[in-house]
């Protein structure tokens, strides 16, 4: 999580520069332009100073590509060896204009931003601890920087500031109402976790992310399942998954979150079983509706029959004991272990996939791929056939539902009936015009019911005879 970070090289130098700037600010005896701080729920003004872009530091804590560290591997550990070195800055840069969705993809935000400052100049003053590494204005700094500008203008945090401090500074500046550029949705959920492992209370955090406490506790439940999703695709050469490879499925994975909790009350095992298959089908890059299918009908239907099973292994044992207690609990239904056995397979095979460490072999890749290609296509034949079947049922069920509103309209009627009679306001002559309208939408709707039906229902049969005595009149 968070930690202490040692000083950049040539800290005292720059620092020295830091505050010689910051008092001919405060000596110059004109207007002083300075940022506000929120810290500790108070406000800070602090100086604002024109520092060189080759002394400053992109922030390797910051808050905006938390998550998209994670996309090499290798560059992660020597940043996390050494922020302060240039490979480790490189990196950051890189990340800074990259996609949060796909690293391996230019972010055409960043260039939106490039271009803006290119016409109009810097706005907003960024934000620098007095060792000249940047709390706020990161991706300023680099686009500053390709534009090829010398400086820029930034606010100096106090001295006495701890990488705590920092950190809460940035979130804070972030979650404004003004902000401009959002974290990436993975970023966000990598904050929150880092504020309560502060100590700080879900309804805290709630309030300053600007969400209700439920939404808190369903964005932590999806941080801890992709946790275990990118452990659980470990494979034996070391590849796994990573937070990044995450981004984008943000609202598949609340709508996961709320089937699975509706349904863990009620059978916990189906809730196991359908959260596999959708993080599977999620992981396959199966669109929001696409996904929907995927449901207790789906179940029900045996569509998950269809599906790949997992590889196999040693049998499941019927119960579970506890450690340290005499006691013992029912295992993980066969159906349940079925299907992570077969999610753990996509899992791993989406590990090596969309790996580019260059240890994986080109038989190991393929290997991958014939089981990525094998569930995508499964996948793709069961979602499609749970559709074609829940448009069925809709058919079905769509006329005994439109005459269950009529229903409810008629109801409604007899209360407007009786309360424009109390009134004295009913329009007798447009009532009877409807009812003539009523009359003949009903032997309609007669004449179709009992098609086809050698012993109608209750209710067929009475539609029938109503109809019969209306005829004989």
């Amino acid at each position: 999580m968070m930690r202490e970070l040692p000083a950049p090289p040539r800290a005292a130098e720059f620092s020295e520069l830091i505050s010689k700037k910051v008092d001919e600010a405060r000596a110059s005896g004109g207007t002083r332009e300075t940022v506000t701080v929120d810290w500790n729920g108070q406000q800070a003004h602090v100086e604002v100073i024109d520092l060189p872009l080759n002394g400053l530091y992109y922030n390797p804590s910051t808050h905006r590509i938390r998550a998209q560290r994670s996309h090499d591997p290798e560059k992660e550990a020597a940043l996390e060896k050494d922020p302060w070195s240039a490979e480790s800055q490189d990196y950051l840069q890189f990340l800074l204009k990259a996609s949060p969705a796909n690293p391996n993809v230019r972010d055409k935000d960043f260039d939106t931003l490039r271009d803006s400052l290119q016409e109009f100049g810097q706005n907003d003053p960024g934000l620098v601890t007095r060792h000249g590494v940047l709390v706020n204005g990161n991706t300023r700094a680099a686009a500053l920087r390709e534009l090829g500008q010398q400086s820029m203008r930034v606010g100096v945090l106090p001295e006495s500031f701890t990488w705590a401090d920092v950190n809460a500074v940035e979130l804070a500046l972030q979650l404004r109402k003004d902000h401009r550029r959002d974290y990436s949705y993975i970023n966000r959920l990598l904050a929150m976790e880092e504020q309560a492992a502060l100590g700080r209370t879900p309804e805290q955090i709630a309030r300053d992310f600007r969400i209700q406490v439920r939404t808190y506790h369903q964005e932590r439940w999806i941080l801890s399942t992709i946790r275990e999703l990118n452990e659980r695709s470990r494979t034996g050469g070391g590849n796994a998954l990573r937070l990044v490879d995450w981004e984008g499925a943000q609202e598949r994975l609340k709508e996961l979150h709320r089937l699975y909790v509706k349904l863990e009350t009620v059978d916990r095992d189906q809730a196991e079983v359908l959260k596999e298959l959708r993080l599977a089908a999620i992981l396959l890059n199966f669109s929001k509706t696409d996904v929907r299918h995927i449901d207790e009908d789906f179940l029900k239907a045996g569509f998950d029959e269809q599906l790949p099973k997992g590889s196999g292994g040693a049998a499941q044992p019927q119960s579970v004991s506890v450690p340290g207690l005499d006691l013992e609990v029912p295992a993980a239904s066969s159906a349940v272990a079925e299907a992570r056995a077969m999610n753990d397979e996509i899992l791993r095979a989406a590990a090596v996939v969309r790996s580019d460490a260059p240890a994986i072999g080109d038989e190991q890749k393929a290997s991958a791929q014939e089981v990525w290609d094998r569930a995508e296509k499964a996948f793709d034949k069961a979602i499609e056939a749970a559709g074609r079947s829940a448009r069925l049922r809709k058919r079905k069920q769509l006329a005994p539902a439109r005459l269950a509103d009529a229903c409810a309209s008629i109801d409604q009627c007899v209360s407007d009936l009786v309360q424009a009679r109390t009134a004295r306001s009913l329009d007798e002559e447009q009532f009877d015009e409807a009812l003539v309208k009523l009359r003949t939408s009903l032997l309609k709707l007669a004449q179709q019911a009992g098609r086809g039906l050698p012993q109608p229902g209750e209710g067929v049969s009475w539609l029938l005879e109503a109809v019969s005595a209306e005829g004989s009149r």
